[in-house]
């Protein structure tokens, strides 16, 4: 009929998340240490002295946000260049356009969301633009811009980090999501304040995720006709099982498994399993767990305690036999086991000394008094000449040098008095006194 918009016609309504979307700077939430009062990135954009920039933080912090206020406040072209969808064609037309506005001495701000999936060949075509000033770049990521980043385009931006929101900050943007117009300000909304601390801690920091949880719960809440109710039964519905932040693949991966190192070796079980179990029921591979374990036992332990060794490997076999969840308590037993255990990195330093040697003497010959001489040829030029068998003496010692001559007295191996080390520590003090009694007596 004429007159009637139909139902594709219809604009879909935005989301709460992008209603609310702060136009200003004295409007978000969150960044103190950037946007506070003073503070360098405040006074960067309030001045319009932009240079080329990278966000980076964890979603729903406000990283695109920042980038529209800049568009808003600044004197320049602002372009938004999608990371996903353009290539190199679209990038040389925007760089085109650049040159252009540049003539007419305009600036161009070219705002990248997603910056890390930008590949090489992209990256690339944008550094020379950079380089000459044609564009100020503002990128956005929430990886870890030394990896996803080429070093020479990264070297001409700067980096601001930007922190995951208090459950302080998410309670503030709830409370205005639900007296601003542009939110839920024109209904009325009876939520609990224990649904919405529900929703400030489900969030972990996430902004948008935080205005979007809000969102479903309003439009599923029970209506009366005159009052939304919202109760905390129905926000657990709407946020289910929680997604844990963590991706196998990302800079995550590799901050948590190093909070689990640390934490063991700095004796401290119940950080040690928070964060095994933040990787485990993340959907970690246990087996890695295991291996990253096995690897502390003689890294971190060492003979402190030589049965921190058997501890992990069964853990390892443990997890290998059964998998995930039953395996879990097995992590954990090995994860307290050596959090607990006596400290010792003698082994660790013991090779990571002796390999430095190793490298820069690679040439040394092994002697021959320990040569295995196995021809009469090897026997003829001396190969085995001197070697003294240890188990004819009764003290089961000789004062043979084993080492090369340029690394005659070398140390490796330097126990420390920690748990059963300081046993073997005295046993070693004890043979090499012995060997330099004995060599005196046969000089």
């Amino acid at each position: 009929m004429e007159g009637q918009i139909s139902f594709f016609e219809r604009e879909a309504p935005r989301p709460l998340a992008a209603r609310l979307r702060p136009r200003t700077l004295d409007e978000i939430v969150g960044q103190q240490h950037l946007l506070g009062p003073g503070m360098i990135l405040r006074r960067i954009i309030e001045s319009d002295g932009i240079s080329s920039m990278i966000f980076w933080g964890p979603p729903g912090v406000g990283k695109t946000t920042l980038a529209n206020v800049i568009a808003r406040t600044t004197s320049s072209e602002f372009i938004e260049f999608s990371a996903v969808t353009s290539g190199i064609r679209e990038i040389r037309a925007v760089m085109q356009k650049a040159d252009q506005n540049r003539a007419l001495g305009t600036r161009t701000i070219v705002f990248v969301d997603e910056i890390h999936r930008l590949n090489k060949a992209q990256q690339d075509a944008f550094l020379p633009f950079v380089e000459k000033g044609s564009i100020v770049l503002i990128g956005a990521t929430t990886e870890n811009p030394s990896f996803e980043v080429n070093s020479a385009l990264l070297s001409r931006c700067r980096v601001f980090v930007l922190k995951a929101l208090s459950e302080e900050d998410i309670r503030t943007l709830l409370d205005r999501a639900l007296a601003s117009p542009e939110g839920f300000g024109g209904q009325k909304v009876d939520i609990g304040e224990d649904a919405l601390q529900l929703i400030a801690r489900f969030a972990n920091g996430d902004a948008r995720g935080a205005l979007s949880i809000l969102e479903m719960a309003v439009l599923n809440g029970e209506f009366d006709g005159e009052t939304t109710t919202v109760t905390r039964q129905s926000v657990e519905q709407c946020t289910q099982r929680k997604s844990l932040m963590y991706d196998k693949n990302s800079e995550e991966h590799y901050n948590i498994i190093s909070a689990l190192h640390k934490s063991m070796r700095n004796s401290d079980p119940d950080a040690a399993v928070y964060w095994l179990a933040r990787m485990l029921e993340a959907g970690e591979d246990p087996l890695y767990i295991a291996r990253r374990v096995t690897r502390f036992a003689s890294e971190d332990v060492g003979l402190a305690d030589p049965r921190a060794l058997q501890v992990a490997v069964a853990a390892y076999q443990a997890c290998h036999y059964i998998g995930m969840p039953e395996c879990s308590v097995h992590l954990t037993e090995a994860v307290v086991y050596l959090s607990l255990a006596p400290k010792s990195n003698a082994l660790y330093m013991a090779y990571e000394t002796a390999k430095k040697d190793a490298l820069e003497q690679l040439s040394d010959p092994v002697p021959l008094n320990i040569r295995n001489g196995v021809t009469k040829l090897m026997r003829d030029v001396g190969y085995g000449a001197g070697y003294q068998y240890a188990h004819d003496t009764a003290e089961k010692l000789t004062a043979m040098q084993c080492l090369p001559d340029s690394l005659e007295g070398r140390e490796y191996y330097v126990p420390t008095d920690q748990g059963v080390e300081a046993k073997y520590g005295e046993r070693l003090r004890q043979i090499k006194d012995w060997k330099a009694g004995k060599r005196r007596s046969e000089e």
